[in-house]
């Protein structure tokens, strides 16, 4: 099953079904207004959604045409945006690249920052903002799973029983700001500022065997200014699963549904070492800083500028047959304009 939010001048949006090639969608407002209000009743509720999702399919039910550029972020605010970095290279390559020696327990213990959630962007909202490109603008590419309630304490068989659906992230940071909150010693705030979620989240059977019920098996396709940027492989390299990931932040706290759990960074290696370019046959880069750190690492120097006005992002995932399983993000940076 797929599921979307759509733009109806409200804060929360429609919930719409949408069809397996993102075709056609099907409004599910008489069984739940907004996915909050699904997931919040998801036993009960997402039978019927998924009654109205096989009608889509067989044409049993009135549709509409899908347009991603009418979508909201699935949820387009979250009681919890929890944004984990469970590729560990990624982690690595930040700290090697400042000559900062890594821990041997981040291989062990998770890092999760708690982000903001009340003001997502949509999926082809602009990356606007208020000042100019001095902030360190950058894109990360992640994938994300929403959660019905995990209580505390859970276990890894717990959380994995409790993903309800998986998307895309693109988390937005300024890299020129974090190093400065860091250093205050009380995480991330200014340098986060508000994430934007793929078109479409669906529910882990549609990934079929890509799938394993920890984390999907698809490269992450991140275009930039039109060219390829990242083909990371999300199954690869992940240090830690979605149930870890939950498991960890429903440590001292139980995990409301509808809270958001994200991977990170996607980040493959190559022979053991940094990857490769795109251009030059390797699986490429999920952000911006991580092509920095590996120019930093050769060269003495980072060369590739981070996003200016007027540069593009998309970030997708094609299954193994090349169809999109989530929709795009795709996003350009613009000045923010506070009368718009």
């Amino acid at each position: 099953m797929k599921l979307a939010t759509l733009k109806d001048g409200s804060r929360d949006g429609r919930l719409v079904v949408v069809s397996r090639d993102l075709a056609h969608c099907c409004d599910v407002g008489h069984i739940a207004p907004t996915l909050q209000a699904a997931l919040d009743n998801w036993a009960r509720i997402a039978p019927h959604l998924a009654l109205v999702a096989e009608g889509v399919e067989i044409g049993a039910q009135p549709v509409e045409r899908f347009h991603e550029h009418e979508a909201m972020s699935p949820l387009p605010r979250a009681y919890q945006w929890a944004d984990g970095s469970a590729y560990v290279n990624h982690v690595e390559l930040v700290r090697k690249a400042r000559g900062a020696q890594m821990p041997e327990r981040f291989w062990t213990d998770p890092l999760i920052y708690q982000g903001g959630s009340d003001s997502f962007l949509g999926p082809r909202d602009p990356i606007a903002m208020a000042d100019d490109e001095s902030f360190g603008i950058d894109m990360e590419g992640e994938v994300a799973v929403i959660v019905d309630d995990v209580p505390m304490g859970a276990s890894e068989a717990e959380a994995r029983a409790a993903i309800r659906l998986v998307m895309l992230v693109n988390d937005v940071s300024l890299r020129g700001l974090i190093p400065g909150e860091l250093a205050k010693g009380f995480g991330f705030f200014q340098s986060k500022p508000s994430s934007a979620f793929s078109p479409v989240a669906v529910t882990p059977d549609e990934l079929g065997a890509a799938w394993d019920g920890g984390k999907v098996s698809l490269p992450l396709c991140v275009d930039y200014n039109g060219e390829p940027f990242g083909r990371a492989e999300a199954g690869r390299d992940m240090t830690f699963d979605f149930p870890r990931l939950i498991a960890h932040a429903a440590r001292t706290r139980p995990l409301g549904a509808g809270a958001i759990v994200g991977s990170g960074t996607v980040s493959n290696k190559l022979d053991g070492g940094p990857g490769k370019p795109v251009s030059q046959g390797g699986a490429g880069y999920s952000c911006i800083a991580e092509i920095r750190m590996i120019e930093t690492i050769e060269h003495g120097a980072p060369k590739t500028p981070f996003m200016r006005f007027g540069d593009t992002v998309r970030i997708e995932m094609k299954d193994r047959d090349g169809h999109s399983v989530f929709g795009a993000i795709e996003q350009t940076v613009e000045p923010y304009d506070k009368g718009a």
